[in-house]
C-alpha cells in the first residue's frame, strides 16, 4: 500500500470525524443559545404548523431571498440544486450495489455540476462587483468559495479532460467505509479534488456555512407569532421571573 493511500485515508477519517464532532456541538450551541424576544419576521405564521412550511419553504426555495433579489437567488438556487445533485451522482462511490435512483440521476449530476460551478461564480462575483456586498466580505468568504470552486472544477475536469481510474476511486471509498484500504489513484486531478473536499470537511463547522443547519435556530424564522395571544418567557430567564413576583 502506497504512503498516499495511507495518508489521504487518515486524512478522511480525521476530516470526517471533526465535520460530525464540530458540527454537532455547534447545533447543541444553537440549540441551547437563548431566546429571550419575539422577532418573527412578518408575515409570520401563527402556528407550529405554519413555522414548519414555512421553514420548509425558506430551505427548499430560499423564500426571503427570492423576495430581496432575484439574482442573488439565481445563483444560489443554482449552486445548492447543482449541489445536491452532484452529492447524489457521488452516491455510487459509496454503495455496492449501486442504488437504483443513484443510476438514474448520474446523467443530471453532470449538468448539476456545472451549475454549481455557475452559480458559485455568480456569488463570487457579487461580492467582487456589488459595492455594499463587498464591502463587508472577509478574506475568509473568498477563500469558501475558491475552495468549493476548485472542488466543482477538479470534479469537471476528471470528466471532460483528464479521466481517472473511477473502478480504483470506488474501490478507495468503498474501503474506507470497511476498514479495509485500497490503492488511491495518483492523477493530479483527483488528488486536488479529494483534498479540497478534505479541507472543506475541515473548515465546515467553523465556517458561516454553518447558515445550513443555522436555519432552523433563527427566532426570526422558527417562531410563532402568538405575542399578542401568550407571553414569550425564555427558559433561563423563568427562575428569575419567578422570584421577582414573589
Amino acid at each position: 500500500m502506497s504512503l498516499l493511500t495511507v495518508i489521504y485515508a487518515l486524512a478522511f477519517y480525521f476530516a470526517v470525524a471533526l465535520f460530525v464532532i464540530g458540527l454537532a456541538v455547534r447545533i447543541r450551541l444553537y440549540a441551547v443559545t437563548p431566546a429571550p424576544l419575539k422577532i418573527p419576521v412578518m408575515p409570520a405564521p401563527l402556528t407550529k404548523t405554519g413555522v414548519v412550511f414555512r421553514l420548509a419553504r425558506e430551505v427548499t426555495f430560499f423564500e426571503s431571498l427570492f423576495k430581496s433579489n432575484k439574482w442573488t437567488w439565481i445563483f444560489a438556487i443554482l449552486f445548492h440544486a447543482g449541489l445536491l445533485l452532484v452529492f447524489a451522482r457521488h452516491l455510487r462511490y459509496f454503495t455496492q450495489p449501486v442504488w437504483e435512483w443513484v443510476v438514474l440521476v448520474q446523467p443530471f449530476g453532470i449538468y448539476g455540476g456545472m451549475a454549481m460551478v455557475a452559480g458559485l461564480l455568480g456569488l463570487w462575483g457579487r461580492r467582487i462587483v456589488v459595492e455594499r456586498v463587498r464591502y463587508i466580505t472577509n478574506p475568509s468568504d473568498h477563500l469558501m468559495l475558491a475552495l468549493l470552486a476548485l472542488i466543482g472544477a477538479s470534479g469537471l475536469s476528471m470528466k471532460f479532460f483528464a479521466h481517472t481510474d473511477i473502478i480504483s476511486v470506488k474501490a478507495f471509498c468503498l474501503g474506507l467505509l470497511r476498514f479495509d484500504w485500497q490503492p488511491l489513484p495518483a492523477d493530479a486531478p483527483l488528488l486536488i479534488h479529494l483534498g479540497a473536499v478534505i479541507v472543506l470537511f475541515i473548515v465546515f463547522p467553523f465556517s458561516k456555512l454553518l447558515h445550513a443547519p443555522g436555519v432552523f435556530f433563527a427566532p426570526s424564522r422558527n417562531q410563532v407569532d402568538d405575542a399578542r395571544d401568550k407571553r414569550h418567557l425564555a427558559a433561563w430567564a423563568a427562575p428569575m421571573d419567578a422570584q421577582r413576583d414573589a
